[in-house]
């Protein structure tokens, strides 16, 4: 490749992007491999397949939040409401490296339907599930299928069109996505309004309908060759499945993810079961470490591809863009159903400018990427509107007028809807075929951790903040019982007269949050 012939989608450096990969992952008939792009009406099918299904995956990380009153109502499950949301993100994470494996030696587009089939299983479970354990057990089944959702779609992306077409497929792709992960508390509250808080799952179901009728029967080429079933299933094959490492892994993840949801929650952060499970994760990712070095490029976290700035790089940025969407996506609704007193569905409807600005941004950015052959510029202009928003939205009060919260929410929209595709472009276009979907892999396992983390950590700053908040701006009122009445349930126990105070005391813990998503 000469520097002439380079893509444009690249930041300033002259090197040529596709360097130091072993020459064991590439097939040699990859030498010779053209591709074959999708046009026309094929084209729009593919897209609109996969973005249904990056949609709903996102969209089902967020719907449940406002219906989990619902559903504790119902079952009488208090005590599980972590686990409605870590059921499906801790499954989800544990299997995210394999899928990479996956879809490097099986065609794309049926390893991508199987894993869309599993989640529509697990969304099924959820809608028909006539006990908390059974919801439990329907969310970590949805979690596994959303594994391998956000990598298929951009492996099968890669594989269909040209390097030049992709920002601006991208853009429309996660717009449309991250659309459904910030509109998830609205579509939420408005089931369990109007309908039942089943429809949250149920919706799933003739969307997927949909999918299949647009990609089943349509021929979608892999980004390149792959060997028959029968001969990737060869036990020597199944060698480069590092199935061991999957095991060190899962259990390694497991662990430091639970530690992180049981911390200042269920249990105490200086706890036998916290620090145990904190032990347990780093002696076991530490074995992990070291068996993938000994497997070498057959890893399924492989070193020398974590090594490349180019990868970490935008596994870290999309860990943290991820971390402040969730932790938005889950604080804004507790502000304005909490701090302004409104209604699940109208504190959807506040979230409005917030999700447009991000939509137009996304489409907007990607088109202008394709057009002028640069993303970097994108990343740092979305830095830095995500920066002062989080910044500004930090000052939000009870009496903070509609243009004011408006036009913090729409910064933060512009900058997210800029920055959230550059880290898929930037691995997508510096990242040789044979590498792209473990690199893809481990962006995508990054980025559910970051939500994860993010998540726990923003539940740790809001509860001690209001704790502390509470008995130092409405000392008369017991701090303890508002807590336990809950987000909304706390203007039922607070006396008219100390009603201000606690509002006053809710937005200055909740500011402690967007801090966070600023830093």
């Amino acid at each position: 490749m000469t520097e002439d012939s380079q893509p444009r989608l690249l930041d300033s450096s002259k090197h040529t992007p596709w360097v130091q990969d072993p020459p064991a992952e590439k097939p040699r008939e990859s030498d010779d491999y053209e591709p074959e792009w999708v046009e026309g009406t094929t084209l729009v099918m593919v897209i609109t397949g996969i973005t249904l299904v990056v949609f709903l995956m996102l969209l089902d990380m967020s719907i449940v939040s406002t219906a989990i009153p619902r559903i504790t109502s119902q079952f009488h499950s208090l005590d599980d409401v972590a686990w409605y949301g870590s059921a499906y993100t801790i499954s989800s994470a544990a299997l995210q490296p394999l899928t990479g494996k996956l879809y490097n030696y099986f065609s794309s587009k049926w390893i991508f339907l199987s894993f869309f089939g599993i989640f529509e299983v697990g969304s099924l479970i959820c809608g028909v599930a006539t006990s908390s354990k059974m919801l439990i057990v329907g969310r970590a089944v949805a979690g596994m299928g959303s594994s391998g959702m956000l990598n298929g779609a951009l492996n099968i992306l890669a594989g269909a069109v040209p390097v030049k077409k992709r920002p601006a497929m991208i853009g429309v792709i996660m717009g449309v996505g991250q659309l459904g992960l910030v509109g998830g508390p609205l579509v939420g509250g408005a089931f369990t309004t109007y309908s039942t808080w089943r429809w949250c799952f149920y919706m799933n179901l003739p969307i997927g309908v949909l999918v299949s009728a647009l990609l089943l029967f349509t021929r979608i080429p892999d980004q390149k060759p792959k060997a028959p079933p029968r001969t990737i299933l060869r036990p020597s094959m199944l060698y480069k499945f590092d199935l061991i490492g999957f095991t060190l892994f899962a259990p390694a993840s497991i662990m430091l993810l639970l530690a992180l949801q049981y911390g200042g929650n269920s249990h105490p952060w200086d706890s036998a079961t916290v620090i145990g499970l904190f032990c347990g994760s780093g002696a076991t990712f530490a074995v992990f470490f070291f068996w993938e070095r000994h497997m070498g490029v057959d890893a399924m976290i492989p070193g020398y591809l974590v090594g490349k700035r180019i990868v970490l790089c935008s596994s870290l940025l999309s860990m943290m863009v991820f971390g402040f969407t969730m932790t938005l996506s889950y604080y804004l609704p507790i502000y304005f159903q909490s701090v302004r007193g409104e209604s699940a569905l109208r504190s959807g409807v506040d979230l409005l400018p917030n999700i447009l600005c991000q939509l137009v941004m996304a489409v907007v950015s990607g088109m202008l990427t394709s057009k002028l052959g640069y993303y970097l510029p994108w990343g740092v202009l979305g830095a830095i509107l995500n920066a002062v928003g989080n910044g500004l939205l930090s000052t939000l009060s009870p009496t903070t007028p509609i243009p004011v919260w408006a036009g913090y929410e729409s910064l933060v929209g512009f900058g997210r809807g800029a920055i959230s595709q550059v880290p898929i472009i930037a691995l997508q276009t510096t990242t040789p075929p044979p590498s792209l979907s473990t690199a893809m892999a481990i962006m995508t396992c990054a980025q559910t951790f970051g939500g994860a983390i993010f998540l726990a950590i923003a539940e740790v700053i809001f509860a001690q903040s209001l704790r502390a908040n509470l008995r130092h701006y409405a000392p008369a009122v017991d701090a303890e019982a508002v807590i336990a009445a809950g987000a909304t349930g706390f203007r039922d126990v607070v006396p008219e007269g100390d009603l201000s105070m606690v509002l006053g005391a809710y937005a200055r813990s909740l500011g402690g949050v967007f801090l966070l998503c600023l830093g």
